[in-house]
């Protein structure tokens, strides 16, 4: 009994700080994030999709030209971030960054979604079974792998040549906020129901465009996608999770002229005995907040253009069974269709 008050205690105090404090401005972390990023050329977060009615999401970003071939030898693993994460060079010499678990199904879908409409996205592919030549035991992930170098449900992202990460951005204080596309952008997380929006997950690449040197503006981490809208009680729940995603109130509230998302959502409070990480949480959940309308809808008619083979299709290519790729589309459908009545 005296546990279970403590717990009480301990989760009224939290809700009080965090009412005190989620109206206030979020504070850079490090000097770094405070720095101008030097790049060069033109800074770009959306282009118009031209194709987008024949834009292939079974192989997304980098296309079927540029889909892993094997054989892959292990380089080093990444301790990075919550995910089991590796390196492999390809026999052409190229370098993947290999991502296992909970993440590696919606974020391969998330990619081909996000690209679809005009966003920049990394050049992820799904492998069912992964061989891999001199694996180690891996620190973490380690029940993920056989003892012959055998990786089931991998995410596997390509090494682009002649792009660098230069930077990150932030998502309440950015040369593109308050823009349509910005908008637009916030609206498509909440149509995936991806919920870690924290600033570290954005990128900036120094890339060759079109016309030149060019420098990309990237959500670069969705695997926390297509589950619930906020940091539930256990991975498998968060992300990935047909169950939740059906049941999850994505939209908080629409007004005349304004529609609240929902995603990024509260967090379960058992997750963060940390209060300043809890106020991190928290105050995510601006990013979902005061959308126009009009740019929701935009961005509903921008998703309403691809057909229902393509949304099928971003599906498939994360390894789906048939069932589960018609329920989700189905649900991403509805969602399109929600967007295009604002």
């Amino acid at each position: 009994m005296f546990n279970v008050f403590k717990h009480v205690s301990f989760s009224i105090a939290v809700l009080s700080i965090a009412v005190a404090t989620a109206g206030a401005p979020a504070k850079r972390s490090t000097e770094k994030q405070k720095a101008e990023i030097t790049g060069h050329g033109p800074a770009v977060l959306w282009r118009y999709p031209k194709d987008i009615a024949t834009r292939d999401l079974i192989y997304g970003p980098g296309g079927k030209a540029h889909s892993p071939v094997g054989p892959f030898t292990f380089d080093k693993e990444d301790l990075k971030g919550t995910n089991p994460k590796f390196d492999v060079i390809a026999a052409n010499g190229g370098k993947w960054k290999v991502k296992l678990g909970e993440e590696a199904q919606p974020e391969t879908v998330a990619s081909r979604l996000v690209w679809a409409v005009g966003y920049f996205a990394n050049e992820d592919y799904f492998v069912p079974v992964l061989r891999v030549k001199d694996m180690p035991t891996l620190k973490r992930g380690r029940k993920l792998v056989t003892p012959d170098g055998v990786a089931y449900g991998a995410r596997m992202k390509r090494s682009v040549p002649g792009q660098k990460k230069i930077g990150e951005w932030e998502w309440l204080d950015d040369r593109f906020t308050n823009t349509r596309e910005w908008n637009g952008l916030r609206t498509l997380m909440a149509v995936i129901n991806n919920w870690d929006l924290k600033d570290e997950n954005n990128a900036i690449y120094q890339a060759e465009g079109p016309q030149g040197p060019e420098q990309l503006y990237m959500v670069s981490d969705l695997g926390s996608s297509f589950g619930t809208t906020g940091l539930s009680w256990t991975k498998r729940g968060s992300k990935g999770n047909l169950k939740a995603y059906r049941h999850s109130k994505w939209i908080k509230n629409i007004g005349p002229e304004y529609v609240d998302f929902n995603v990024p959502s509260r967090p379960a409070l058992d997750h963060f005995p940390d209060i300043p990480a809890l106020m991190r949480r928290l105050r995510l959940r601006k990013i979902g907040w005061n959308v126009p309308r009009k740019d929701a809808r935009w961005m509903g008619n921008l998703l309403g253009e691809l057909s229902g083979k393509q949304i099928r299709d971003a599906f498939r290519s994360a390894g789906y069974e048939a069932g589960t790729v018609e329920a989700y589309s189905r649900l991403v459908e509805s969602r399109i269709a929600e967007l295009k009545r604002m």
